[in-house]
């Protein structure tokens, strides 16, 4: 039985609710995209819904307390159908068993959970280190992002603090979504079907006049502390991952 629930991680719990509703502890749950077409399994459309969502983390949290929940979070936001289905299945098990121990290493599904939130985190911290805004000529400061998991519910907090004084936009085109912050609120934000950005200097035409110059200054930076002589091209691909270059200025030749 397959479960198509919104991608949202209320209408992952809500796939559990219903799995106990129903007493269909074998569903999987997937989205429209992601469902994969078979002749002879079945769909169950899951509605996202509060309450129960809400019931399932107060569920979550008396058997395993607050320091756990948000392991299953963080699970989520790898974005991966088989990350998905293993969060689960583990959830199904808490729930039947009313007990669990999270740091049970020796098992292989509760050591791909912690090994999966894990690798988010460590996409989180990139994101914090590796985000370009580009200014454009109505003040607002934009970021294209294209992360291996979906980490920009875990960033956002830290750049409105960060830059709490500015308008700015981070955009996911990967997962074509985004948050707008209007140094007031912070607001989600969607891309519609006919909008496509591939490339963040595709803005140019927009930019504010003195965004290039900027941009020359911290190239011109960049150059001049790179010793030559002393690079060491694997420890540098090793913190910065190639995948991140063609959002970062100082590597836009």
């Amino acid at each position: 039985m397959d479960y198509i629930f919104d991608g949202s991680y209320r209408g992952y719990l809500c796939c559990v609710f219903e799995a106990f509703e129903r007493k269909e502890f074998d569903a999987l749950p997937t989205t429209d995209h992601r469902v994969v077409v078979n002749i002879f399994s079945q769909k169950r459309q899951i509605t996202s819904d509060a309450q129960k969502a809400e019931r399932i983390i107060r569920g979550m949290e008396k058997i395993i307390g607050k320091e756990y929940l948000i392991l299953f979070y963080h699970n989520f936001l790898a974005d991966n159908q088989a990350d998905w289905t293993n969060g689960f299945r583990l959830l199904i098990e808490l729930f039947k068993h009313r007990k669990m121990n999270m740091l049970d290493y020796g098992r292989p599904d509760i050591l791909r959970l912690h090994q999966t939130v894990k690798k988010v985190s460590r996409e989180r911290h990139r994101m914090k280190a590796f985000i370009r805004f580009i200014k454009s000529n109505d003040n607002l400061y934009t970021a294209l992002i294209e992360p291996d998991f979906n980490v920009l519910p875990l960033i956002i907090k830290f750049f409105k603090n960060r830059y709490a004084d500015q308008q700015w936009l981070i955009f996911d085109i990967r997962r074509n979504y985004g948050f707008h912050y209007d140094r007031y609120s912070v607001q989600e934000v969607f891309q519609t079907q006919h909008q496509e950005i591939r490339d963040p200097y595709d803005l140019e035409v927009d930019l504010d006049p003195k965004e290039k110059e900027f941009q020359q200054l911290w190239k011109t930076y960049f150059k001049s502390t790179n010793i030559e002589s002393r690079q060491n091209l694997k420890l540098h691909l090793k913190h910065v991952p190639k995948r991140y270059w063609k959002y970062l200025v100082e590597k836009d030749h």
